[in-house]
């Protein structure tokens, strides 16, 4: 199950240097994560300050 960012988002980007696939971008308001390309390691959530990174 791939791994999704929420409205808490502060957009640090410190969890887009942390994914081994490369699936997250940065956004409009938010860094987003493309669910197809996510392999749900767990990475980025591990790394979000603001915990705003969860499975789907």
């Amino acid at each position: 199950m791939a791994f999704v960012i929420n409205d808490g988002c502060v957009s640090c980007g410190a969890c887009a240097g942390e994914c081994p696939v490369g699936a997250i971008s940065e956004g409009d308001s938010k860094y987003e994560i493309d669910a197809d390309a996510c392999i749900s390691c767990g990475s980025c959530a591990a790394t979000c300050p603001t915990g705003s990174i969860s499975e789907e």
